[in-house]
Order: structure tokens, then sequence, then C-alpha cells
């Protein structure tokens, strides 16, 4: 077995941003192969998924995925595979020869996660609003088992719109769980516009707090104190954890990030391929 310092061996601020711009390159490259896909949430939550699994947080094992004693990754806002695809080839969880596959019929790579397709992924989904209550189910299913895993949820600032999501932030309050942390994705944006034209969540922080639950803010494009926030939440007992991330949506990529509910869900052309990886790598 793999030992824990191993699994989460942490990289310098270098290496992390050189991953995080790796990840976003396979974020464009596969929606322009699939021309289809959401980038836009992809690219606002690439410093969030570069620190879970390559800045020593979270406890995970490419050459064993069903490892027992793994943190456990939910991906609330299931539409975004192209950031976990592209973190979990990044890791080695499998070939990044798979991304040209994206979204194509018979893929490993389909466009909403579907559990153990590909290794490393750990809950269907695609309807939001569904992630926090299983991270929740999860965290009760350790505890009867005596493990100490934990689980972290990253959650889209327009799902919480759901009501769902506020039931299971009091029941994780409620039970103690103090193994669970949600991460929020505040990229303001979601499919129809401005989250603040839908459906206002304001003020986030002070609702989580009402809640029961410890509250981390950050800015969710600083890797290290993206690190830093979520490394504070993992040692915090006695209350779950929140980490608010403010985001941009489309990050990395300016016309993506100039539009971000028009790029919502959509996949560049020839020519916006070359542009965005030439922003990337700049």
């Amino acid at each position: 077995m793999t030992t824990t310092e191993q699994i989460t061996q942490a990289r310098d601020a270098a290496e992390l941003e050189a991953i995080a711009r790796r990840i976003r390159e396979q974020i464009v490259r596969m929606t322009h192969a699939a021309q289809s896909g959401h980038p836009g949430g992809s690219l606002s939550a690439v410093e969030i998924l570069t620190a879970l699994y390559f800045g020593g947080v979270m406890r995970h094992d490419p050459s064993d995925p069903d490892w027992s004693e793994r943190d456990r990754f939910v991906l609330s806002k299931g539409h975004a595979t192209p950031v976990i695809y592209a973190a979990l080839a990044e890791a080695g969880y499998f070939s990044a020869d798979w991304i040209s596959s994206f979204r194509s019929l018979g893929s490993e790579l389909q466009g909403h996660v579907v559990r153990g397709r590909p290794p490393g992924v750990e809950m269907s989904g695609g309807a939001l609003g569904m992630g926090l209550s299983f991270s929740v189910g999860l965290a009760l299913g350790h505890r009867l088992d005596g493990r100490k895993a934990r689980v972290w949820c990253l959650l889209g600032d327009g799902e919480l719109n759901e009501g769902q999501n506020w039931e299971a932030a009091m029941s994780a309050a409620h039970f103690g769980l103090d193994r669970i942390t949600a991460i929020v994705d505040r990229n303001h944006f979601q499919n129809d516009g401005a989250g603040t034209e839908i459906m206002r969540i304001e003020p986030l922080a002070e609702k989580w707090s009402a809640f029961g639950w410890g509250v981390h803010e950050v800015d969710g494009h600083d890797v290290g104190a993206v690190t830093q926030a979520l490394c504070a939440a993992r040692e915090t007992d006695g209350a779950p954890q929140v980490v608010i991330a403010e985001t941009v949506k489309g990050k990395g990529v300016s016309f993506m990030a100039e539009n971000p509910a028009g790029w919502h869900g959509k996949g560049p052309s020839d020519a916006q391929l070359a542009q965005a990886l030439e922003e990337i790598h700049s």
C-alpha cells in the first residue's frame, strides 16, 4: 500500500501553477474535440482541483483508486467534467490519450460524471444540488465503518439555488460531520446568466455560518492560498467546513471570461482553440 506521506506529498508553488496550466489546456482541447461540453465552469475550478489532487490536501492513490482509506472527492457540479477528467489524467488515474474521446459514443469520459468511469470518479451526477447530500451519506458511512477518510464536495454557486443543499448543510452540522469540507466555486454565473439576476445567494458566508459551518474565504485562482484554505479546513475539528473560492468563469481564456454565460456549455472553434492555448501558456 502506498504510504500516507507519498499520497499527500505536496508540490511547490511553481509546480502547482504548471499543473494548473496543463489542466486548462486539456479542458479547452477536449471541449474543442467534442465541440461541446462545459469549459467555463471547468476553467473556474482549475486551482481548486490542482490544490486538492496535487497540493498535499487530499489522500488519494492513482494506482489504487478503490483504496478503502482514500478521501472522496464529490463533483456536485457534475457537468464540469472537463476539469475532473483533466486532473485525474494529470494525476495518472488513466492515460491522457483518453482526453480526445471526451463525450464520444462509448467513451469513459462522458459529459456528466459517472461513478467509476473513469477510475477516480466517486458520484454519478448531472442534476444539480445532490452532491452535498451524497457527501453527508458518505461521511456517515465512514463514521459507521470507523474510517478516517475525509469528503471534499465541489459545489457551483448557481446550484446553491437548490434547497436540497441547505437541507444537507443543516444535517451535516446536526450530525457533527467535521470530516466534510464543501468548496463553493463562486464564479457568479450559471447557464442562464448572472446569479444575482436569477437568484441571489448573498450573504453567502453568513448563511453557511448560520447553518453551523466553519467558513473560509479565498481567492480561488491563487493556488497557494486555495491550498492553505483547504488545509485549514482539514485541520479544523468540531463542525463541517466550507471554503468559498472567489473565481472567474472561463478563467485563463479571455473570450470565455468576457462572456461567461455564453461559454457555459460549448466548445471552441479551431481559431479559438489556438488563441486559448496561446493565452494559457503566455
